[in-house]
């Protein structure tokens, strides 16, 4: 028997048995082993004639997966493919300390290493500013697009828009990256001055362009790596990729970020795929290179509970220098200095981005613990001091047992320090209804409260106001211009007065108007304390909490939020 043949029999031995193994412990789903059933056949073919490009995206530091993509590469390029590219379409460089420690560097470092070949960015490129982001970058062995990034001060893209690959089988492949424009509010508008967002048709003429530029050079077919997602909150301004497919012709194949969503076709069959987040999956679009045509995409698990792979699905070259840098991370921020008896929701939805939550519950409280401890608003009763925090700032979940630094710095990973904004009771009602336009559907600046007693009706429309702008650019929300859904019950056990004014103790992300929050960016009268929030956490639990997260403090949401729908 030909060796590619051996090849592929024992890859398909030893998938299946893995998949056995796993299934029958409970890991699996039956319709996950389904689909790991399917991959098996798909990885048993013989891939002679074929260019294969497998994809990731939103990886948020799971860095050892890429020794898997590494490893899949080898494993087609062993059933006979006779290119096997690698992509991305952004958020690599924040959500785990194991490249947050490094502000973004080691996941430059870890795509070098896999191999990676074009990749285009996604708004957490951005979180440690402009400049690191391109100093990452400017290490880069890959090539890394985007069309919609302007500088402002001379009108220039900070990257290139489009790129062509050409294969060794003759094909041309050419990529155009998009980066969602509510990049604009979901970083730090302080880090990012220096560029612009192209955004509402400006978005869609871009696109064109750069599709127009890889028509131009006679390409064989035009794939889009786009940041853009999936979510209800960006359909509002049509900023999903289905959205941009719809609106710009020309595109065979689109590789989707940001939603963290699994799929591999659009809700209406479009050509749209997508691998969830923390390499849950690899993409994989396989080209024939005699039909120029794409004649299959799927999605192979990774980990899915078990470890699906055998070693041969394994670059253990890589590995072991995501092994480094992990340990690394480990043994500076690994040490435990607390323990939980309840586990703390740190997801998205139903999570932080939808209802209240037990983890949203304590980093609030911590944070008005923080800011009565230290003093400084003396001015202030105290039954007026308030908390608040978008929810797209919580990241992660804590787990029952023993909690570290790292565990802390995986929820809290973007650095953002305590805030405080004096804001009257009629401003405090606009943050929260505009924080919950979309709500039931998620929402990156979901409010999470210490010290409010609300009601969101969701069964009631948003009266859409005027666009939000900061720093003079518009963003992608708008200020309600009537308050319709939210109500506020009691502050601290009394009466909500909407002319009495509060002191909100919140990040200074959403002080400077991050995400929905831009009625606390109008108000001079914030202050940024410098005090990081994870610091602030991590007090509250050892002094305020001796130590232990228990169940009779967090072991449920505290009821601060009533949600009618």
């Amino acid at each position: 028997m030909p060796m590619k043949k051996w090849i592929s029999l024992l890859l398909a031995l030893c998938l299946l048995l893995t998949m056995t193994s796993a299934f029958a412990e409970g890991d699996w789903t039956a319709a996950e082993f389904r689909a790991a059933a399917d991959v098996r056949t798909e990885l048993a073919s013989d891939y002679t004639g074929k260019t294969v490009i497998l994809h990731s995206n939103d990886v948020h530091g799971q860095i050892d997966g890429y020794a898997y993509i590494a490893g899949l590469k080898e494993c087609f390029s062993q059933l006979g493919a006779s290119d096997v590219i690698l992509a991305d379409a952004g958020d690599y460089t924040q959500g785990d300390m194991n490249v947050i420690a490094s502000k973004g560097a080691s996941a430059v470092e870890m795509m070098n290493a896999a191999g990676y070949d074009i990749i285009t960015l996604g708004n957490h490129e951005f979180d440690f500013g402009y400049d690191q982001m391109m100093e990452n970058l400017s290490k880069a062995t890959f090539q890394t697009i985007c069309a919609n990034v302007t500088l402002v001060e001379t009108g220039e893209h900070i990257l290139p828009g489009t790129c062509v690959i050409e294969t060794s089988a003759g094909l041309k492949l050419g990529f155009l990256g998009i980066v969602t424009p509510e990049t604009v509010t979901k970083v730090h508008p302080s880090v990012i001055r220096q560029v612009r967002f192209t955004a509402f048709d400006e978005l869609y003429a871009a696109g064109q362009s750069a599709v127009q530029e890889l028509q131009d050079q006679k390409v064989d077919l035009v794939l889009g790596l786009l940041h853009l997602g999936m979510d209800e909150e960006s359909a509002r301004n049509a900023y999903r990729s289905v959205d941009f497919l719809q609106r710009v012709p020309g595109i065979d194949f689109a590789i989707d970020g940001h939603s963290h969503y699994v799929m591999t076709a659009g809700q209406a069959g479009e050509p749209i795929q997508s691998t969830g987040t923390k390499f849950s999956h690899v993409g994989v679009i396989v080209i024939d290179n005699e039909t120029k045509k794409i004649e299959d995409h799927f999605l192979v698990p990774t980990y899915l509970g078990s470890k699906l792979y055998s070693a041969k699905f394994v670059s253990e070259s890589v590995l072991e220098k995501a092994k480094e840098i992990m340990d690394q991370v480990d043994a500076e921020y690994g040490a435990t200095f607390a323990t939980s008896e309840v586990l703390l929701n740190g997801e998205r939805a139903p999570g932080n981005r939808t209802e209240e939550t037990n983890m949203g519950d304590m980093i609030t409280d911590a944070m008005i613990w923080y800011v009565v401890r230290e003093g400084g608003l003396e001015q202030t009763e105290p039954h007026q001091i308030v908390a608040v925090v978008n929810g797209g700032a919580i990241r992660a979940s804590i787990a029952v047992g023993d909690v570290s630094r790292k565990n802390i710095n995986t929820v809290l990973p973007f650095g953002n320090t305590l805030a405080v904004v004096y804001v009257t009771g009629e401003e405090l009602l606009e943050a929260l209804e505009a924080s919950t336009f979309c709500t039931p559907d998620s929402i990156g600046g979901f409010p999470q409260t210490s010290g409010i007693q609300w009601t969101l009706d969701t069964t009631k429309a948003y009266d859409k106001g005027s666009v939000y702008m900061v720093d003079g650019k518009e963003t992608s929300y708008f200020a309600p211009a009537s308050i319709q859904r939210v109500s506020i019950q009691k502050i601290n056990g009394e009466d909500f007065d909407p002319g009495a004014t509060y002191a909100v103790v919140t990040i200074n992300f959403c002080a400077a108007g991050g995400d929905t929050y831009n009625v606390f960016v109008r108000n001079s009268s914030a202050f940024d304390t410098g005090i990081p929030l994870d610091e602030v956490v991590m007090a509250y639990i050892t002094d305020g909490l001796g130590g232990k997260i228990t169940e009779e403090r967090y072991g449920a949401p505290q009821g601060r939020e009533t949600e009618i729908k």
